[in-house]
């Protein structure tokens, strides 16, 4: 929670530090924080406000007003935020936030990496936060659980190792949740992908298509899962599967599931598959998998070809080829001993389509495939791409050019699109009429 968003920017000395360490100390022997946490927030900050600024008038150093200000907030995000990194979670246009060390943390703004001016006293100071962040989970970090993962009630998601698995001090990682789902407008205002696609896709959704949504780290697997789940009925009942929650689907019959973690003794984990299996027996008409990542793929495919039809699910991937082999690799992680082409097979006949998406050098995300499965040729599964991302160059500023084309394929899916009342225009599939959608939208 950051107290005051007009804080100004004041470049912390080393006096100004250890005055801040020492008025905190003091504040915190002076309160009595077992009453405070039975106080409401407010009538708490305001009371710690007034204690500052009383021990602040008292204070012989000299300070300006900038400075008296910012050790109040500072002080104040200490004991009810974050410290630091208050000024950095209120900021909007952040999503990612990367402590390495004390003195050097990365934020992740528009797609791209850069310094930020925020720094910790050392690495005991780092540590108290991560501390205070765990410790609000249910969830404790020591040298005999040196790693976390977990998610915070906004629902970010944060990871978090020290040493002696860390070697140069204690890290964490920040994922902001965004508290505005984005929208396929977005999509195409970002021009992360052009009308047409995303009215097939959208069409491929209420036809009930099993999806598979294909992409790297960061590259907006999650967000666009969250924007064609939109499109899903809402008289369709859903159940999504989380290792950590982000969805935010906006329907009112859904069922959230989120997996958990073994406990100190190594006791009471429960997986994705797991999860997976009880889904089967809750009577969904759609279930929605974060990212498959294990054993429960085998799952996910036969509860897509045993009537559970229009699911979707994400995977770690770099093209829509490579997402078919790391199935493959995760049905085999399952223990299940069956034949390559067995497992094939099931792949083929469960998923309908795979979007492949990419995030750029210039930070932009964007959808840079959608191909069909179409079926098995001998031992190989058949794939045809629908829609392309075709990149054309590098601009002077960085920004990569490109555009959005059909390959001149029709989809064997038309059909079933057409049976299920979902009308569009056939030529949207042949490149000559593709600048009819306006050629200013595919750049």
């Amino acid at each position: 929670m950051k107290l005051e968003t007009d804080v100004p920017t004041v470049t912390p000395s080393q006096e100004f530090q250890q005055l801040k360490t020492a008025l905190h100390r003091i504040v915190l022997d002076r309160l009595n924080l077992e009453s405070l946490q039975q106080t409401d927030r407010e009538t708490a900050v305001q009371a710690i406000r007034s204690l500052i600024t009383d021990l602040l008038n008292q204070e012989a150093t000299p300070l300006s007003t900038a400075e008296r200000r910012l050790i109040i907030e500072e002080i104040l995000n200490e004991i009810f935020g974050l410290g630091p990194l208050e000024p950095l979670l209120a900021d909007a246009s952040i999503n990612d936030i990367l402590v390495n060390t004390p003195d050097q943390v990365f934020v992740e703004r528009n797609g791209r990496l850069e310094r930020s001016p925020v720094t910790f006293k050392d690495d005991g100071h780092l540590m108290q936060i991560i501390d205070s962040i765990v410790s609000r989970v249910g969830r404790r970090i020591d040298e005999s659980s040196p790693m976390v993962d977990a998610r915070l009630q906004d629902g970010s998601r944060i990871n978090a190792i020290i040493p002696p698995l860390s070697i140069d001090g204690p890290h964490l990682s920040i994922r902001k949740f965004r508290k505005d789902a984005l929208s396929g407008e977005d999509l195409l205002r970002n021009r992360s992908m052009a009308a047409p696609i995303l009215d097939l896709l959208a069409g491929c959704v209420k036809a009930r298509l099993n999806m598979v949504i294909s992409g790297g780290t960061g590259a907006g697997k999650t967000t666009l899962l969250n924007i064609l789940s939109s499109y899903i009925p809402a008289t369709d009942r859903i159940i999504t599967i989380e290792d950590s929650a982000e969805l935010q689907l906006r329907q009112d019959h859904v069922v959230r599931l989120e997996t958990r973690p073994p406990n100190i003794e190594g006791e009471g984990q429960i997986t994705q598959r797991q999860l997976v299996i009880n889904s089967l027996r809750m009577r969904p008409d759609r279930i929605v998998v974060g990212e498959v990542r294990g054993g429960e793929a085998i799952d996910m495919l036969q509860a897509m070809n045993t009537g559970h039809d229009g699911s979707l699910t994400t995977v770690h991937a770099n093209s829509p080829r490579d997402a078919l082999g790391r199935l493959e690799t995760m049905v085999a992680m399952s223990g299940f001993q069956l034949p390559p082409r067995a497992v094939k097979e099931q792949i083929a006949s469960a998923i309908n389509v795979v979007i492949q998406v990419t995030r750029y050098s210039d930070g932009t995300r964007r959808a840079t495939s959608v191909s069909e499965i179409v079926g098995m040729e001998e031992d190989i599964i058949t794939m045809q791409e629908i829609f392309v991302f075709e990149k054309l160059g590098i601009a002077e500023d960085g920004t990569i050019v490109g555009r959005f084309k059909p390959t001149g394929i029709r989809p064997k899916f038309a059909d079933r699109l057409r049976l299920s009342g979902i009308a569009l225009p056939l030529d949207m599939f042949e490149e000559a009429l593709f600048p009819e959608y306006g050629h200013e939208n595919w750049r």
